[in-house]
This record gives structure tokens, sequence and C-alpha cells, in this order.
């Protein structure tokens, strides 16, 4: 029985963690230098409310050729380790002009 409980423990580790993603847009040329801005995006309910607002529009400051990169970085997934259970999960939006 204590077997059992730690593998679904394990389990539930493991599973907590396993959708790291990043998605990259490449707006006009794409960056053409390396000033990059970051804001961290926090959601509740798992994804589905988000709780503030990171406005890509004001990071990018009328800049023409950008990237734009969102991901779950190892930061994100240590705080969604430990915020999953109460809905709270975060990613990182970053700017790159």
């Amino acid at each position: 029985m204590k077997k059992l409980i730690q593998m679904i423990i394990i389990t539930i580790m493991l599973l907590s963690v396993v959708a790291c993603s990043t998605h990259t847009h490449k707006v006009g040329k794409g960056a053409q230098g390396n000033n990059v801005q970051a804001e961290r995006q926090w959601y509740a309910l798992w994804g589905l409310i988000p709780l503030n607002d990171v406005n890509t529009a004001e990071m990018v400051n009328g800049a023409e050729d950008y990237d734009i990169k969102t991901e779950q970085t190892f930061v994100d997934g240590l705080i969604n380790i430990v915020l999953t259970y109460t809905t709270i999960t975060a990613r990182t939006v970053e700017v790159k002009k």
C-alpha cells in the first residue's frame, strides 16, 4: 500500500510539469537587437481566467521588427508545481526588439 501511494504521488508530480511549451512569433523582420523585456502572466482555473494584463503593444513601444515569445520557463514550472493545486498558473511573455 505504501508503495502504491508513493507511485501515485510521483505520477502526480511528473504530470504537473510535463506541459512546458514555447511559442515564438516573428513580426516584421524579427528582432534586430538584444533589447529584451519580459513579464509574467498569471492565470486562474489552470489558464482559463487571466489575472493580470501583459500588454505586448506597450512592451513593443512602437517597434516594427520584433519577436514575441510566450513560454513556461523553469521558474514558471516551479511556481506551477506549488500553485497548480490552488488553480493558479503562470507563464512568461518576452518581447525582443
